[in-house]
C-alpha cells in the first residue's frame, strides 16, 4: 500500500483521528466517564488495563470490591457479591460498547479498542483510553486508504465489524467474571447485547434523533446474531396524549433491583408496561 498519504496534497481533507471522534463522543455523553489520552501521552499509570481485568483474579476481585464500595457509599446498601459484580460488568460493557458504537453511529467508523489501550481507575471508575489506529470504514471514507483502515464494502459489513470488535473485547472479561456474577454465557452475552443497544439508543436521545437511533440499533441486532442471544426488540407504548415511545425488555439483568427494589430499570423484565407508562407520563 502506498505511503503517499502521509504527506497529503494541500487540498486534501484533513485526516480525522480516532481521538477526535472519541472526544466528540465524550463531550456529548456526560455520563460516559472516559478521559481520552492526548497524542504522544504515555498511558496513565493509575488503574488497571482491560487485559489485567480478564487475566488476573486479584485485579478482578478488586474491580468488584470497588463497585461494592461505591454501592455502599451511594445507596447505603451492602450489595450481594454477585450483584456488585453484575453492576461493575454492566458499567464496563455499556462504556466500552458505546466507545465503539458511538464512532459508528456518528461517523460510520468502527474502531477496534484493544485490551491494552484501555485503563480503568478502580477508585473513580474513570476510564483512560489511548486511541489506537485500527478502524473499519466504508469505501467513501476520506481516510479509507490509510494503512490501518479496513475498508468494507457496505453498511451491513460495517455493522458486522461492530458486532465483532465488541465481542472480541468483551469475551475474555466475560469468561473471567462469569463465576462472580453466577450466570452462564447466554445471560452474560445478553447483558452485552443490552448495553450495545442501549448505548446507541442513549446517544440518539441526546442528539434528538431517537427514532433514527432505534432504527440503527435494530439494524445492528435485528435478531439473535452469535454471540449475542437476542435482537434489539424495540416495541412502542402510547401515552394518553397519543405519543408513541420506544421501549424494550432487557435480555440480561444488571441487578439494580437488588439494590433499589422499588426502582427497577425501565427496561427491566420486572417493570410492567403500566409502570413504564406511568414513568413516561411523569
Amino acid at each position: 500500500m502506498s505511503l503517499a498519504l502521509t504527506t497529503p496534497p494541500t487540498d486534501a481533507p484533513p485526516r480525522r483521528t480516532l481521538g477526535d471522534v472519541y472526544r466528540r463522543l465524550t463531550d456529548l455523553c456526560e455520563v460516559l466517564s472516559v478521559r481520552v489520552a492526548e497524542p504522544g501521552e504515555e498511558a496513565g499509570q493509575a488503574g488497571v488495563t482491560a487485559a489485567e481485568l480478564a487475566s488476573e483474579p486479584a485485579v478482578l476481585e478488586a474491580f468488584v470490591d470497588a463497585e461494592a464500595a461505591r454501592i455502599q457509599d451511594r445507596y447505603t446498601v451492602a450489595a450481594r457479591r454477585d450483584a456488585a459484580a453484575s453492576r461493575a460488568l454492566h458499567d464496563y460493557a455499556w462504556s466500552v460498547a458505546l466507545l465503539m458504537s458511538g464512532p459508528w453511529y456518528l461517523e460510520r467508523r468502527v474502531p477496534r479498542i484493544r485490551a491494552e489501550e484501555l485503563r480503568l481507575d478502580l477508585d473513580s471508575a474513570v476510564f483512560t483510553l489511548t486511541p489506537g489506529t485500527d478502524f473499519a470504514c466504508l469505501p467513501d471514507d476520506a481516510d479509507a486508504g490509510l494503512p490501518d483502515a479496513l475498508t468494507v464494502p457496505h453498511e451491513e459489513a460495517l455493522r458486522a465489524e461492530l458486532r465483532k470488535v465488541v465481542a472480541d473485547h468483551m469475551a475474555p472479561l466475560l469468561a473471567a467474571i462469569g463465576p462472580l456474577v453466577r450466570r452462564g454465557p447466554r445471560a452474560l452475552w445478553g447483558m452485552v447485547s443490552d448495553d450495545l443497544v442501549s448505548g446507541i439508543w442513549y446517544l440518539g436521545r441526546i442528539l434528538g434523533r431517537e427514532g433514527d437511533a432505534v432504527r440503527a440499533a435494530t439494524a445492528l441486532l435485528p435478531s439473535s446474531v452469535a454471540p449475542y442471544p437476542g435482537g434489539a426488540d424495540f416495541r412502542y407504548l402510547t401515552t394518553p396524549d397519543g405519543q408513541r415511545h420506544p421501549t424494550r425488555t432487557r435480555a440480561g439483568c444488571c441487578m439494580y433491583y437488588t439494590i433499589r427494589p422499588d426502582e427497577a430499570c425501565s427496561t427491566c423484565p420486572r417493570t410492567c408496561d403500566a409502570e413504564r407508562l406511568r414513568r413516561l407520563e411523569g
